[in-house]
C-alpha cells in the first residue's frame, strides 16, 4: 500500500510539472498574440495617422512633367470644367510595349473621329516605360477615362512592357511620385487613389487587379512618399 502511494505521488508530481509547463506555454502564446494584435493595430494606427495628415505640413515637389496638351475636341478633350478633385484613378494602356508619346498621339487622333462614345477616350497624364510623364489634359478639365468618376477625378494612364500589365520600376516610381504630388496638392487621402476597376469592374490596371496585394503595397508606397515629404522645422 505504501509503495502504491509513493508511485501515486510520483505520478501526481509528474502531472503537476506537465500542467505547469503547459500553463507557462499557454501564457507565452497569449502574450505573443497580444503583442501581435498590438503590433498590427499600431500599423493600422500609423495608416490612420497618415490619412489624417495636415497637408499644409507636406511639401511634395512636382515631378518632371512634359506638357503636351491635346487639341480641344468633342472626343478626347471636351474642355469641360473639373470643379473639384476628389480622387485619382490609375489605369494601364492595355497596349504592351508602347510609350507615353504614342498613347498621347492616339488620344489626339480621336479629334478626327466621329462624335461617338467609342471614340471618347483620354487621360490627364500618361507615364511611359522610362518614367516619362506626359500631361494631355489640364487638371481643371475632365478627361474621358473613368466613366462616372470623370467629373471629380484625375486620371493617370501607365504604359507597360508585357501582357501581364506589370509596370517597369521607372513607371512605378513615377506613378508613386505623381500620385503623392496630386494627393498633396488636392488634399486627397491615399484610399481615394483608386483603380479603374474600382469604378467600373474593368480589369484595369490589369496587374493591380490580378494581384491585389500589389495594389495595397502601392497605396502604402504613396503614404511613405508623403511621410518623407513632411516639411522639416527650421
Amino acid at each position: 500500500m505504501k509503495k502504491l502511494t509513493k508511485v501515486s505521488k510520483k505520478k501526481m508530481n509528474y502531472y503537476i510539472t506537465v500542467i505547469g509547463a503547459a500553463s507557462l506555454v499557454s501564457l507565452l502564446v497569449i502574450f505573443l498574440l497580444v503583442w501581435l494584435v498590438n503590433y498590427l493595430g499600431q500599423g493600422e494606427q500609423d495608416a490612420v495617422d497618415t490619412m489624417s495628415y495636415n497637408y499644409s505640413d507636406i511639401e511634395v515637389k512636382r515631378p518632371a512633367i512634359q506638357e503636351k496638351l491635346l487639341t480641344k475636341n468633342v472626343n478626347s478633350r471636351p474642355g469641360t470644367a473639373l470643379n473639384q478633385v476628389k480622387g485619382i484613378v490609375v489605369h494601364y494602356t492595355a497596349n504592351p510595349g508602347t510609350d507615353a508619346e504614342a498613347n498621347r498621339n492616339y488620344f489626339e487622333s480621336r479629334k478626327d473621329c466621329a462624335d461617338e462614345s467609342s471614340n471618347k477616350v483620354s487621360s490627364h497624364f500618361i507615364i511611359g516605360l522610362d518614367g516619362t510623364i506626359i500631361q494631355c489634359i489640364p487638371e481643371n478639365e475632365i478627361a474621358y477615362a473613368s466613366n462616372k468618376r470623370n467629373a471629380d477625378t484625375i486620371s493617370i494612364e501607365c504604359c507597360h512592357p508585357g501582357k501581364s500589365g506589370k509596370f517597369t520600376k521607372a513607371t512605378y516610381q513615377a506613378l508613386i511620385h505623381l500620385s503623392a504630388y496630386l494627393c498633396s496638392k488636392y488634399e486627397i487621402a491615399t484610399d481615394n487613389v483608386i483603380r479603374h476597376y474600382d469604378v467600373t469592374g474593368k480589369i484595369c490596371p490589369k496587374y493591380f487587379v490580378k494581384n491585389p496585394d500589389t495594389w495595397t503595397t502601392f497605396q502604402s508606397d504613396i503614404f511613405k512618399f508623403l511621410k518623407k515629404s513632411v516639411k522639416k522645422e527650421t
